[in-house]
């Protein structure tokens, strides 16, 4: 029976792949929300996105709601400001463009990890976006094209609303966990020169790895919102040429010159920031193994490069908030280094 109950468990834990702690998603404000208040008139992005309002939550956070073309609707992106920024300041600010993993929302970062606390240490902002289900891409439709594109809205309209709007400078690096840790490597190889340094905690690194798109598909089908998984990438086989296109591990050599940590769990069990109950100290997390496994592809695969990465594959470490705060800490510092921030 014990057994049986093990097998059980790691099962259900396999078909979690690439997805954090649910989190209900808050609904999408209307697009015809009012102007900031107190703000100047938005300049919108090149595609007419612009910041239809904008809550001010605490000294240093907004909530900013984005009408969106690139998906066809509002969404939420949540700001921290630095020490002394304004919306009409005679400089910029270098960003950390911060994403988060599937069945979460763009409040993660705040409510999940002390970044608030440590960014208030550097004179950065940091902008978490809206990542939904969205798998970092602009869905292949069946080669139809067309909305969501997550890619065209993290990539252009958010950063052109930031930089038009809110100070934010050019200067930039890109974080993630999860999903959201493929999708900062996914976006430093695919736009590069647009991101100084990626950091990525447990993201599937190789896409095209044998095994890999039957997961990812069978997660999106079943446990996020995306319904017919084959409208993101395509279908594996014949439109691999788009899955390629997406996968961090094809794109390595456009990551030369781009600061990177990659780090990952390998047991799927728990490690030293978890806490487990007893009866959950067996449990294997598949999604965490799966990582490992593409992280250990990906950092070969740049070394055989040429390409510096700083890694870190640590065993025991569940697909969770616990471990990937340890990691921000690893790697905070690195990251600001390559921005050129002052603690």
């Amino acid at each position: 029976m014990r057994t049986a109950r093990f097998l059980l468990l790691t099962a259900v834990s396999a078909v979690t792949v690439g997805t954090a702690t649910t989190v209900a998603a808050a609904p999408a404000p209307p697009a015809s929300a009012a102007a900031p208040a107190g703000a100047p008139a938005a300049v919108p992005a090149d595609d007419g996105a612009t910041v239809t309002a904008e809550e001010q939550l605490d000294e240093r956070t907004y909530d900013l709601t984005v009408s969106s073309p690139a998906l066809g609707q509002s969404v939420k992106v949540r700001v921290l400001v630095p020490d002394g920024w304004s919306r009409d300041a005679a400089r910029t600010w270098p960003v950390v463009y911060a994403y988060h993993g599937g069945r979460d929302t763009y409040v993660s970062w705040t409510r999940s990890t002390d970044i608030e606390e440590l960014s208030a240490r550097h004179d950065v902002m940091v902008v978490m976006p809206e990542c939904a289900d969205g798998a970092f891409t602009d869905w292949w439709n069946y080669g139809r094209g067309g909305t969501p594109r997550w890619e065209t809205f993290h990539t252009q309209e958010v950063l052109q609303l930031m930089e038009r709007n809110y100070r934010a400078g050019t200067t930039r690096a890109a974080m993630g966990i999860s999903s959201g840790a493929t999708g900062a490597t996914t976006y430093a190889a695919r736009h590069p020169g647009m991101f100084r340094y990626a950091a990525a905690s447990s993201g599937i690194q190789h896409m095209t790895r044998p095994g890999v798109p039957t997961a990812v598909m069978f997660t999106q089908a079943f446990f996020t919102d995306t319904g017919d998984p084959l409208r993101v990438w395509g279908v594996p086989g014949i439109d691999d040429a788009n899955w390629r296109a997406h996968d961090p591990y094809e794109l390595a050599a456009n990551l030369r010159g781009t600061g990177l940590y990659v780090s990952s769990g390998t047991t799927g069990l728990p490690g030293e920031y978890d806490d487990p109950a007893p009866w959950e100290r067996l449990i294997v997390q598949s999604q965490e193994v799966l990582t490992g496994v593409t992280s250990r592809d990906f950092i070969d695969r740049l070394r055989a490069l040429g390409i510096p990465v700083t890694s870190h594959i640590y065993g025991n470490g569940w697909h969770d908030w616990a471990t990937w705060q340890s990691e921000m800490h690893r790697y905070w510092p690195l990251m600001m280094t390559a921005l050129g921030v002052a603690g």
